[in-house]
């Protein structure tokens, strides 16, 4: 793969590491900030709203401008950003700073998923994909808990300054390593009108692949965000396994993109067929296992590696599907993803009940699996049908 995906993949670390920071950090900084921890939480619901909106509308304002210009602006943008939140002592203008970077993030992810595929050959878009996702799975293991233990050590401020540094060398590579990106497309070709290529979303096989990707990552991004509870509830362990825990999803989830990167463009068919009913089985078997550390820890590794494997290899199909709108596709498989993050977590939340640590989370994972399942079989049956 191009050294510059591995450029990109670092801001995707550092954005990353933003994102799922703040279950950290919320207490001392609403502590610092005068605010209630539950108030603190809307930095987090900005941020997801920001993501699933900031897509499709920052992809449509790069069009035509120069791909290394847009993904340079946009994580400026997130540093920027991250650098004034780090300063501020006004909770609405530090929660006005996770909309922009929200913003910049869901636009640096669009244009980089499609300048990704335009860089990869045409038969391994789901390698390159699998580089830039690395940087999100990296996050999970390393940058969230480094982010933990710098807010611990210096306060919640020294973890944003962090970010933003993360993204100095990034957007120092996209200018030393994307000189010869024209276009968003990747091409020297003018990209379609961005009507015709809205209208792409018309198609079914596009919008099926999409629907699939946010049940999938819907699922993933629901039991991963009650997982810690668990571990401290009905596990009956110390909140130093938390870590262990969300590091060993890291490195599942890591692993999964790895093998995405390797079958999501040859054979992704035998690869779903394999990781969907397996998910289907390990959501539930981890809500029957929650109280049993021995058998807790391996299946969160397996579920990790089970639904990026899955969810990788679902966002690449986004992507051939999308391939009559190049400019959109990376942002219509962002809009998908973010989609099942952020609705994901809020359809667990409802199993929780007055057990904040149960395990119900689990379960509603598996039916968005199951959901997921149901789709991908029952349109091939009606289409032979037809």
């Amino acid at each position: 793969m191009p050294l510059p995906l591995y450029l990109l993949a670092l801001a995707v670390f550092a954005m990353g590491t933003s994102e799922f920071m703040l279950a950290g950090l919320l207490p001392g900084l609403a502590a610092d900030l005068g605010v209630s921890v539950g108030a603190a939480g809307a930095l987090t619901a900005a941020f997801a709203v920001g993501m699933a909106a900031g897509a499709p509308l920052m992809a449509a304002l790069a069009r035509g401008r120069s791909g290394r210009g847009s993904l340079l602006g946009f994580v400026l943008a997130f540093a920027a950003a991250h650098a004034v939140g780090a300063v501020t002592t006004s909770f609405p203008v530090l929660l006005a700073t996770r909309v922009v970077a929200a913003l910049a993030d869901a636009g640096f992810l669009a244009v980089a998923l499609t300048t990704a595929a335009a860089m990869a050959p045409a038969d391994r878009k789901g390698r390159a994909l699998a580089v830039l996702l690395s940087g999100t799975t990296i996050a999970t293991v390393a940058g969230v808990p480094g982010g933990a233990v710098l807010g611990a050590l210096f306060g919640w401020r020294s973890a944003f300054w962090a970010v933003a540094l993360l993204c100095l060398p990034a957007a120092v590579g996209i200018v030393k390593g994307l000189p010869h990106v024209a276009t968003s497309t990747g091409k020297d070709t003018p990209a379609p009108a961005l009507r015709a290529e809205l209208a792409e979303l018309r198609r079914p096989g596009l919008l099926r692949a999409m629907l699939l990707a946010a049940l999938v990552n819907a699922a993933t991004f629901g039991g991963f965000t009650f997982l810690a509870p668990v571990v401290t509830g009905p596990a009956g362990l110390g909140e130093l396994w938390v870590p262990v825990a969300l590091a060993l999803f890291g490195a599942g989830s890591f692993a999964g993109v790895t093998v995405a990167g390797r079958l999501a463009d040859r054979r992704p068919g035998p690869l779903l067929a394999v990781s969907g009913p397996l998910l289907l089985l390990g959501w539930p078997a981890l809500a029957v296992s929650a109280g049993e550390p021995g058998a807790l820890f391996p299946l969160v590794f397996l579920l990790g590696a089970l639904s990026f494997a899955a969810g990788g290899t679902l966002i690449t199909r986004v992507l051939y599907e999308a391939a009559g709108a190049p400019t959109m596709a990376g942002a219509f498989a962002t809009a998908a993803l973010n989609a099942g993050a952020t609705t994901g977590p809020l359809l667990a939340a409802t199993a929780l009940g007055a057990e904040a640590g149960g395990p119900g989370p689990f379960y509603v994972a598996g039916l968005l699996v199951a959901a997921a399942l149901s789709a991908a079989v029952v349109r091939p049956l009606r289409a032979r049908g037809r």
